[in-house]
């Protein structure tokens, strides 16, 4: 019994060498691809600036909640209790008000998302689509990512397509 098992993992390993000879894998770099395509880089300034501008806003907005509590520490000996709970009221509603505005621009659904999505993805999706052409048309078996953290310790430079994938695109 042992031994015609032994023979059937032998004849499905012998199966699965045979098999993965005759399919091909190559690899590209995306982060090459996607630095080689000027309205990538265009795109990922704009994005860079937008998110400035919105870092720039909510540090003024932090910077209005530390002045006004600032000037609570110096007032406070000289305020009623009334007054107190007013101004610490007004500086947590600045602070959430100043939170909700970063959580609106750099949220999961914030500003900055939005705008890279309509500004990156579609960049991201014509490479895909060059990707995925590729490799019906020249019959590869599977493309890996280089560039992403996948594990890939060792690959011949003749089999990276990345100049194909922007030659499909138009660029050099």
């Amino acid at each position: 019994m042992k031994k015609i098992l032994s023979i059937i993992m032998a004849l499905a390993a012998f199966a699965m060498t045979n098999e993965a000879k005759a399919q091909k894998f190559v690899f590209v770099d995306t982060e090459y691809i996607l630095k080689n395509i000027p309205a990538y880089e265009s795109a990922n300034d704009q994005l860079d600036q937008l998110s400035k501008k919105y870092e720039d806003e909510i540090r003024q907005k932090m910077q209005e909640v530390a002045d006004l509590y600032d000037s609570y520490r110096t007032e406070s000996v000289f305020l009623t209790a009334e007054m107190k709970v007013k101004k610490e009221n007004e500086i947590v509603e600045k602070e959430k008000l100043a939170k909700k505005l970063q959580q609106s621009y750099f949220g999961q659904d914030g500003e900055l998302y939005k705008q890279r999505e309509v500004l990156v993805r579609p960049i991201q999706d014509q490479v895909y689509n060059a990707i995925s052409g590729l490799a019906k048309e020249k019959g590869y078996s599977a493309i890996f990512d280089k560039s992403s953290n996948i594990g890939l310790m060792y690959a011949e430079q003749n089999l990276d397509i990345s100049d194909l994938v922007l030659a499909r695109l138009g660029y050099k």
